[in-house]
């Protein structure tokens, strides 16, 4: 392309160096070099110069548009040539659209990292020399909506042997009202040994209601086959994988089994049964285990027994995890993995404080659980499978075996 020669006014000119107007003066001289870019690419097209008489013309100009195209030195007035046949191409605008859709990309990452809408609009104020209104950056968001449907609809065609799954409450604007709705979340060990985020959902609660169907949308997705399912011990829940997932053995958090455990112990007995406790999951097997809740139970049955009820109770549930290898066995035996992922949320969520509404909910919730997913698909494998699958086979041989 031919070299631009620039021609610059006196009032052009005392703008740029006037203190006063730097800004503007800035804006004007983009301004110039910008149009007179599209004034060489025109004649580049037409194959002459304005009123040119040349072999070489393809077209003649049909005057002016102006288009704006707003950049970091503020909104500039562009005058776009025109053509009687043909149109008038260039690329400068497909550039700055690339440049405008990172902007937004870039707006719509600050929201999902935690930044109040507001902050962000005052970022953008300071790196582009315009404002966007809060409700402007909650319309740019929406843009999320397909890919976050994309993935809480995609199929589940693997083999899932653990999931794991919790609930967190947040707040959201419904009728003119705040309250408290749950975020069902289910994460899995898919066959290959990475974590995924197999489906999260917006409910009132967690009833058994509630959580029965999004185990369904999960089993419509592909979902089968689970081996393990692991949680905390509340009602609903429990009664929902009981009903959807029938030969699935279900591994009580024992996290949470402790503090039901030490909440019904008085406090003076508390410190030493946390260690009977931690020596009881670390039994090598079950039958040592067993062993040891016995012990537990002669030592304290005196000093807590509504504690010991709670034990005796939930033994069985809370050591399932037993019947695994044992380098499986830590890392199944709580959701401990599920509530990390909660408190990054949290740590994002709390910004926002309030949602709008259960929409905005589901986009942010989405884009967070989106961003974690792909660095556990990317990232090492949380487990080395061969050993699990080889311990199925043994037992099925077995088992063939005493039949």
């Amino acid at each position: 392309m031919a070299q631009i020669k620039l021609n610059l006014d006196t009032d052009l000119l005392h703008e740029l160096f006037s203190k006063d107007g730097k800004n503007k003066g800035i804006s004007k001289l983009m301004e110039t070099i910008l149009n007179q870019v599209l004034e060489l690419q025109a004649e580049d097209q037409l194959g002459a110069k304005p009123y040119e008489r040349s072999e070489n013309r393809t077209a003649y100009r049909n005057g002016y548009r102006d288009r704006q195209l707003k950049a970091r030195i503020g909104s500039l007035t562009l005058s776009v040539p025109r053509f009687r046949s043909g149109e008038f191409s260039t690329s400068l605008f497909t550039r700055y659209q690339r440049s405008e859709q990172a902007l937004v990309l870039s707006m719509m990452e600050m929201v999902i990292n935690g930044v109040s809408t507001r902050n962000v609009t005052k970022v953008t104020e300071e790196l582009c020399g315009t404002s966007f209104s809060k409700s402007t950056i909650s319309l740019l968001c929406k843009r999320l909506d397909p890919a976050v449907k994309e993935f809480r609809n995609r199929p589940l065609n693997k083999h899932y042997p653990f999931v794991i799954v919790d609930a967190l409450y947040t707040k959201s604007r419904e009728e003119k009202r705040v309250r408290s709705v749950g975020v069902l979340i289910a994460i899995a060990v898919a066959e290959d040994g990475r974590r995924e985020i197999i489906g999260f959902t917006v409910a009132d609660s967690e009833s058994e209601s509630s959580w029965s169907k999004f185990f369904t949308s999960l089993k419509e997705r592909g979902l089968k086959n689970v081996d393990y399912l692991i949680s905390d011990n509340h009602t609903g829940l429990r009664k929902a994988l009981a009903k959807q997932f029938q030969g699935s053995t279900w591994q009580r958090c024992q996290t949470h089994f402790s503090r039901n455990i030490l909440d019904a112990a008085n406090k003076k007995s508390q410190s030493e049964l946390k260690s009977w406790l931690k020596a009881l999951y670390n039994a090598k097997n079950i039958t040592i285990a067993r062993k040891i809740k016995d012990e537990i139970v002669s030592i304290f049955q005196g000093k807590a027994p509504k504690a010991m009820e709670v034990l005796e109770s939930g033994f069985d549930d809370a050591m399932a995890i037993m019947d695994l290898p044992e380098k499986y066995r830590r890392r199944l035996r709580t959701s401990n993995s599920i509530e990390r992922l909660n408190q990054e949320i949290r740590r994002r969520e709390r910004v926002i404080r309030i949602f709008p509404n259960r929409k905005s909910v589901i986009r942010l919730l989405g884009a967070l659980l989106i961003e974690q997913h792909e660095k556990w698909s990317s990232g090492k494998r949380y487990f080395d499978m061969e050993e699990y699958y080889d311990s199925i086979e043994e037992a099925k041989i077995e088992e063939s075996r005493a039949s």
